[in-house]
């Protein structure tokens, strides 16, 4: 086999590597994601307790779980305790996001 196909194969798996870190740090850990706005439904909150949490440090974590339209993918942000006191399962908004992290919501009346 000649040396150009070895060379050539190295470059695609090279490639393709590259391409699937950056897509995984992007899409999944939402490094240098774009801010987005969805229409969403609130399916349901919980609060975590922390067991390893220091004196002064929040000794709870606050989620909420949400999904896009009526069949849309469902997701889960951590939020603050006060979105987390604010908003309840069937409330729709418009809630903006970066990656995966939660950044605000707006309810619709």
């Amino acid at each position: 086999m000649p040396s150009t196909l070895f060379f050539a194969i190295f470059t695609l798996a090279l490639l393709a590597g590259w391409v699937f870190v950056s897509f995984y740090r992007k899409h999944m850990q939402g490094e240098n994601a774009p801010e987005q706005k969805a229409d969403v439904t609130i399916l349901d909150k919980q609060s975590i307790d922390l067991p390893d949490a220091e004196p002064g440090q929040e000794d709870q974590e606050y989620w909420i779980y949400v999904q896009k339209g009526r069949i849309g993918p469902k997701r889960e942000f951590q939020v603050g305790i006060h979105y987390f006191h604010a908003l309840s399962p069937g409330d729709k908004g418009t809630m903006t996001y970066q990656g995966d992290k939660f950044l605000h919501f707006a309810l619709k009346r």
